[in-house]
């Protein structure tokens, strides 16, 4: 069998040392003719160093090969990091073509490759995991709540057998809602949700909202200061109820005794704005990159009600409909905005 020897592509310093050498060879070579030519045609009227004229046709030559450097090496450089701030956000089905005239960028690309396509397997699988682990959990959790209930409603239970209950129930409760948004938040990163499109009043949805966490606001005493604009918005009902519960409650949550709860809904020529503010601690420094993050939570000793899925959830929801949300501290308290686009 004849053995096909393949051709080893040089790397990028090879290139720059060829390209460098070859331009101070040719740089001198033309300086010189050039000044020969002059002197014999022009005799005395010419009279100029033979080394500016180096300088002269090297700066000429500079320009020119840096021009191809720029094309040739640096474009698929920037295309790289284009294709990395993609993987950075989440996208693990980026490609970027592999041939390139340097085998050392042709070697990256490939590890490139190599690296997302295990990337995606790795986020398949895990997704795989969470969404089949869920609903083997959510049987059991609605069977317990279930009994709980029916504990809760017997005659003859002791004061501490009846706390034992609600207890039960309490984090089934937190239990059902963790396995319900995890499965929401893997559908919806999947793709695989139906993405149900209809007309609706955006400010009746929010004042919903409100009123669904009044027991929240109203055994804290907290005043709601609200002023939205009359709005119809074209979207999925179901999954912005989830962004209104999630931004308002945690407003609600983190919001002082007898404070201020401040809700605004306004449109522009191009886009509809959502803010929602408290007057609590506001976020912490290091604490504001992850938010967004699943699972996080900037209360580490978990005091607070929560399991670090509402932002996460909340971020996804609204960049599936085009819009951006952001989480900022006040002078007094912190500020979440949503904004939406115009259909």
């Amino acid at each position: 069998m004849k053995r096909i020897k393949l051709k080893k592509k040089h790397g990028i310093t090879w290139h720059i040392s060829i390209i460098v050498t070859v331009e101070l060879a040719v740089s001198v070579a033309l300086a010189t003719i050039v000044s020969y030519l002059l002197e014999k045609y022009l005799g005395t009227i010419w009279n100029v160093s033979p080394v500016w004229l180096v300088i002269g046709v090297a700066v000429i030559l500079g320009g020119g090969i840096s021009i191809f450097v720029n094309r040739a090496l640096l474009a698929p450089i920037r295309d790289l990091g284009k294709a990395m701030k993609k993987v950075a956000g989440g996208d693990y089905n980026v490609q970027v073509e592999q041939t390139s005239r340097f085998g050392d960028i042709e070697d990256i690309y490939q590890s490139f490759n190599l690296m997302t396509k295990e990337l995606a397997s790795t986020e398949i699988l895990k997704t795989d995991f969470i969404s089949n682990v869920s609903h083997e959990i959510k049987t059991p959790i609605t069977a317990v709540e279930g009994y709980a209930m029916l504990l809760q409603g017997e005659d003859g239970l002791s004061e501490e057998h009846t706390e034992y209950v609600d207890k039960i129930l309490v984090n089934t409760k937190r239990l059902s809602e963790l396995v319900n948004n995890t499965l929401l938040l893997s559908k919806i990163d999947n793709q695989s949700i139906e993405t149900k499109q209809e007309t609706f009043s955006l400010d009746e949805q929010i004042r919903q909202s409100i009123l669904l966490l009044e027991l929240k606001w109203a055994e804290k005493e907290v005043d709601m200061d609200v002023e939205m604009q009359s709005i119809k918005y074209v979207g999925n009902k179901g999954l912005m109820m989830h962004v209104w519960n999630n931004l308002i409650g945690n407003a609600v949550k983190f919001t002082p005794h007898g404070s201020t709860v401040k809700i605004r809904l306004k449109e522009t020529l191009e886009e509809i704005i959502f803010t929602v503010d408290d007057e609590g601690k506001g976020i912490d420094e290091n604490a504001q990159k992850h938010i967004f993050d699943k699972f996080y939570q900037g209360d580490t000793s978990h005091k607070q009600e929560g399991n670090g899925l509402g932002l996460a959830l909340a971020k996804r929801i609204v960049i599936m409909a085009g819009g951006s949300i952001s989480g900022r501290n006040l002078p007094l308290g912190c500020r979440f905005t949503v904004t939406l686009p115009k259909v």
